[in-house]
C-alpha cells in the first residue's frame, strides 16, 4: 500500500470506525495482560487498549487545542532541558489535574494502571506525569531513551495513541529497539486507542515521520526519590 493511500483510509465514516473499537473502561483484565507482558518481556503492546469513549474524548480535547497551546519539545531536565530540531521536532502540552483541558478519566485510568503495575511487579511506582503530543506530517523523533540507569526516577513509560483510521501507509511508526544493539526494532502503528507500556530504562526507541498529522499522548511512571534536600516527585 502506498503512502498516498493514508488519506484515502482517512476519509472513512464515522460508523465504519465505530464499529471497530470496543468500549472497555477499567478493564482490570486488559490491565493485568499488560502488566504481565511487561513483567515477561518488558514491554507491551495492546490494540484497542484504551477504552473508546475515552479515547475520543482525549482525541477531540487535543484537536480542539489552538497551535499557541503547544509548545516546541525539548530534551533533558531542569538544568540540562534545550531545544534541539535535529533530534525531535513535535510539540507538546504537558497534562496535569489542574490543567482545563484535562479530562479527570484520563488521570484515573492510569492510576488503574500504575496499580497493576504496581501488583505485579513491585516497582512502588509512585506518581505519573503525561504530556499530548502533536507531530506534524514530517515530524520526528530520533531514537533516544526516556531514562538513564540510576539517574532518573522515570521507570515505565506509557504511550496511547489518538489517530482516527490510521494505517501503515501514514507512517508514523514508534521503533522499538530491544536493546541498544538491536538496529532493526520492533515497528508499532500508532493506531487509535493503541497503547504501548514499556521498562523506560531498557528500551530505546524514535518515532518516525508521518505523512500527516499524527496525536498520542506519552507519560512517565516514576517513583518516589526524595530526600532531606529536594522532593521528588515535585508538587
Amino acid at each position: 500500500m502506498s503512502r498516498s493511500s493514508c488519506f484515502d483510509s482517512a476519509s472513512r465514516s464515522e460508523a465504519s470506525f465505530d464499529n471497530t473499537h470496543v468500549d472497555n473502561t477499567y478493564d482490570s483484565a486488559r490491565f493485568d495482560a499488560i502488566a504481565t507482558e511487561v513483567y515477561l518481556h518488558g514491554f507491551s503492546v495492546q490494540a484497542n487498549a484504551l477504552p473508546l469513549a475515552l479515547a475520543k474524548k482525549l482525541h477531540a480535547r487535543m484537536t480542539s487545542l489552538p497551535p499557541e497551546a503547544f509548545e516546541r519539545a525539548g530534551i533533558g531536565r531542569h538544568e540540562s532541558h534545550q531545544h534541539n530540531q535535529a533530534v525531535r521536532s513535535d510539540r507538546i502540552r504537558w497534562l496535569d489535574s489542574a490543567d482545563v483541558s484535562v479530562d479527570d478519566e484520563w488521570l484515573k485510568w492510569a492510576e488503574q494502571l500504575q496499580q497493576a503495575l504496581n501488583r505485579r511487579l513491585f516497582l512502588g511506582l509512585f506518581s505519573f506525569e503525561s504530556h499530548f503530543a502533536h507531530y506534524r506530517a514530517g515530524d520526528f523523533y530520533r531514537r533516544h531513551i526516556d531514562a538513564f540507569k540510576g539517574q532518573a526516577s522515570r521507570t515505565v513509560s506509557l504511550v496511547v495513541y489518538l489517530n482516527r483510521d490510521w494505517d501503515e501507509a501514514c507512517g508514523g511508526e514508534l521503533v522499538l529497539y530491544r536493546d541498544r544493539e538491536d538496529q532493526k526494532g520492533i515497528q508499532v502503528v500508532p493506531s487509535f486507542a493503541k497503547v504501548v507500556v514499556f521498562l523506560s530504562e531498557e528500551f530505546p526507541h524514535e518515532v518516525l515521520p508521518a505523512t500527516r498529522d499524527r496525536y498520542s499522548i506519552a507519560g512517565w511512571f516514576r517513583v518516589n526519590t526524595s530526600d532531606s534536600g529536594r522532593i521528588d516527585p515535585p508538587s
